[in-house]
């Protein structure tokens, strides 16, 4: 997917149509359906399909990150059984997403008699997400990943994609969402689904706080690394070599330094003013990882500390790991 340019969502509702967040590429005229009524309580069942290359898998991972069940190229004779079954999953599963498009044969021609009995499921919110782009960027996306079109397997991508949009027209004409991925990152793709689901307020990011040692070697899946062996080394002090940074006694021989505290004052500072732009971007996982020498004292001190100073973060839950914690020495 490409970096420049906006991205157009054109939403497609069936009472009074709601605005969205999202630009709208200025060339294109929205094309606009009654909102349906959404039944309050209701269990969120999205479809999502469209054009082969417009970033079907891309999106699928995306909600799958955001909690939803999701199943990719589900038979479309097995879409209301599947419906079924999450509304008496009890509980296991609040969510679901599908992914269904012409690689199910008979997808074109049962499709949309099986869409309108998921509306009539009382208790289910459906809603129908039609992915597209320009045949620019899909013959592009094609000539990239070299894997030819489904419905052309012995002609020309150009000669597939046509056949496709005209085939398809059908199913865009339910859609809910129609999403043109033409100039979209795959981040933006999520922020999009972001914004979309539901449930978005219990979107959460996971921190993981990993304490190590520089002589143990660097941890490969850090995303922020801060190195404190600049701090008072407990290390040096024979009553505290063999203790660790959850020991009271190094928590406080270290307190007692100003050097330390003002560290700890900026440090959470600066997470507290960066965390919210990873939540805001759709991030799950955040790895910060804190380094001393030796992985026993220092970094395990203020991996703890931070975990309380952060816990009180909005959507975000924090949890420590001390990978040297255990080597002597």
């Amino acid at each position: 997917m490409r970096a420049s340019g906006h991205r157009a969502v054109r939403p497609r509702h069936r009472q009074a149509a709601r605005k969205r967040a999202s630009p709208v590429r200025k060339s294109a005229s929205p094309v606009r359906k009654p909102e349906r009524d959404v039944r309050k309580g209701s269990q969120p069942f999205i479809v999502l399909t469209g054009l082969s290359g417009s970033g079907k898998s891309q999106a699928i991972r995306a909600l799958e990150d955001l909690g939803y069940f999701c199943v990719d190229n589900l038979p479309t004779t097995l879409i209301p059984t599947l419906a079924k079954l999450s509304l008496r999953a009890g509980g296991d599963i609040d969510k679901v997403a599908i992914v269904v498009d012409v690689r199910e044969g008979g997808f074109l021609s049962s499709f949309p008699k099986i869409f309108r009995k998921l509306r009539a499921m009382p208790r289910l919110n459906p809603v129908l997400i039609f992915l597209e782009a320009t045949n620019v960027a899909l013959v592009r996306r094609f000539s990239e990943t070299r894997r030819p079109h489904p419905l052309a397997p012995d002609r020309s991508v150009s000669e597939g994609i046509r056949e496709e949009r005209s085939r398809m027209n059908l199913i865009r004409a339910l859609a809910d969402e129609i999403v043109d991925t033409s100039d979209m990152t795959v981040h933006e793709l999520r922020q999009f689904f972001m914004g979309l689901s539901r449930d978005r307020s219990r979107a959460r990011l996971v921190i993981t706080l990993l304490s190590f040692g520089f002589k143990h070697g660097v941890p490969l899946d850090a995303d922020l690394m801060f190195d404190v062996r600049c701090l008072p080394n407990p290390h040096f002090v024979p009553g505290l070599r063999r203790r660790t940074g959850r020991d009271r006694a190094v928590v406080k021989f270290m307190e007692r330094d100003p050097s330390t505290r003002g560290f700890m004052d900026r440090l959470e500072e600066y997470l507290r003013y960066l965390i919210p732009y990873y939540v805001e971007e759709g991030k799950t996982y955040l790895t910060i990882a804190i380094g001393c020498t030796g992985g026993r004292h220092r970094s395990v001190m203020i991996a703890e500390r931070l975990r309380k100073a952060l816990a009180d973060v909005g959507l975000v839950r924090v949890r420590v790991k001390h990978r040297d914690i255990a080597h002597g020495g």
